[in-house]
């Protein structure tokens, strides 16, 4: 018995809007045999770090945005999707732009979100001292554990999210956490 053919499918073909590598310049094979890319990439990070403490206050600006909207708003899902996005993206950012002890308490805070059983279980009230801890180091440079004030609120923040955690049980790979 013979198959009916089958029916040609419709197909769009995209074109990029510009093609890249008519961008990039080619190095000759001296320029190729001296260029150095983990020094290239210092030097483009050295002319992008006057900037580093701009971006990372915009990142807090929008952390503590996210917040000030679940205050205003109450807790919903779109509201703490904001929040973890926002915190997410600087425990993402911290260490790139400086501020590793920022990164630390971030990361902390993304466990938070991330392992409490629901939203009627996150204490607002620790994750306004994220908010505020992460705000405050960002706005008074503190950037790493040289800093023994932002040093030890970190590791109590991480040390109250782990007490309250441990208070539920722990969630199995496969179900779907709160967050993520």
């Amino acid at each position: 018995m013979a198959e009916a053919p089958l029916e040609e499918e419709e197909r769009e073909i995209l074109s990029p809007p510009a093609d890249l590598r008519k961008k990039v310049r080619v190095l000759s094979k001296r320029e190729a045999k001296n260029f150095d890319p983990v020094k290239a990439a210092e030097q483009a990070l050295e002319r992008l770090s006057g900037k580093f403490d701009g971006w990372m206050s915009n990142e807090a600006n929008e952390l503590t945005d996210a917040y000030d909207t679940i205050r205003a708003e109450g807790l919903n899902k779109a509201n703490l999707e904001t929040l973890y996005q926002a915190v997410h993206n600087m425990k993402g950012q911290a260490l790139t732009l400086g501020y590793p002890l920022v990164g630390s308490v971030a990361s902390s805070f993304c466990r938070l979100l991330e392992h409490v059983p629901g939203p009627e279980k996150l204490p607002l009230s620790l994750v306004e001292q994220y908010v505020e801890a992460i705000r405050a180091m960002v706005a008074e440079g503190a950037r790493d554990t040289d800093n023994p004030t932002g040093a030890a609120l970190a590791d109590r923040l991480s040390e109250v999210t782990e007490d309250y955690l441990a208070q539920f049980p722990s969630k199995a790979e496969d179900e779907e956490l709160m967050i993520g």
